[in-house]
């Protein structure tokens, strides 16, 4: 991509068109942000793929936390296939098991259920061991990595971020930076080669859930991740 990767979080059809007025890349579809977000009904992702030319990724998630239990998988595979034959351009799941580190097995099973790409979410700020995790993270299939850093957010993760992407050019290829993002965190995550961003709350009005997706914030963010990326001889 020659600009920027601006992905937005939506709960429904208008988010997904406000995002897509405002310059969105690309929506990642929960049903509701409890828990920091879990899985829509299908129904749903038909809804908003119907209402948005934008590419949908929608998020595998079913309970608090990272972890699953042998049940939850085989269900998780067949939301994962109906959000394939309902539109979604792809999926956002990641899953530990008890020792805090990533579950290849269930991870594997996920990837393989549907030919569609994925993020790994989240779950990978909440390892125990975040370099191991790294290590394993380019040779699962993922094509992106949603992390602050941090399971605190951007603000705390920030150094880290900024480390690894400029330790390796892969990982920086990989990372999306979302959690907290703030846009004094833009120049910084840049500079490292990080070229994907994250957004919820901060491009609704006063941060809420409740309201919808505003389109002139979401353009204020297309406006400088576009500005910084040119600064920097992008």
């Amino acid at each position: 991509m020659d600009r920027p990767l601006l992905e937005i979080i939506g709960l429904h059809a208008a988010d997904a068109e406000r995002a897509e007025a405002g310059g969105a890349d690309r929506i990642e579809l929960v049903g509701t942000m409890e828990f920091d977000g879990l899985s829509p009904e299908p129904g749903l992702v038909e809804q908003v793929c119907a209402a948005t030319s934008l590419p949908v990724r929608v998020m595998l998630r079913l309970r608090e936390g990272f972890g699953t239990d042998g049940g939850e998988a085989t269900r998780l595979v067949g939301l994962a296939r109906s959000y394939e034959d309902a539109g979604a351009s792809g999926l956002v799941f990641g899953f530990l098991n008890a020792h805090s580190e990533i579950d290849r097995s269930v991870i594997t099973t996920l990837a393989q259920a549907t030919d569609l790409p994925w993020t790994f979410h989240r779950a990978v700020d909440a390892t125990l061991d975040s370099d191991r995790a790294w290590r394993l993270l380019p040779r699962l299939g993922c094509d992106q990595v949603l992390t602050a850093g941090s399971a605190r957010g951007v603000e705390e993760g920030l150094d880290d971020l900024i480390a690894r992407a400029n330790q390796d050019p892969t990982v920086a290829r990989l990372i999306m930076a979302g959690g907290g993002l703030q846009t004094d965190h833009v120049p910084w995550l840049m500079r490292a080669g990080i070229t994907a961003f994250h957004l919820g709350s901060r491009v609704r009005p006063t941060a809420s859930w409740k309201a919808y997706v505003d389109d002139e914030l979401v353009a204020m963010w297309r406006k400088l991740l576009d500005a910084t990326h040119r600064k920097l001889g992008g």
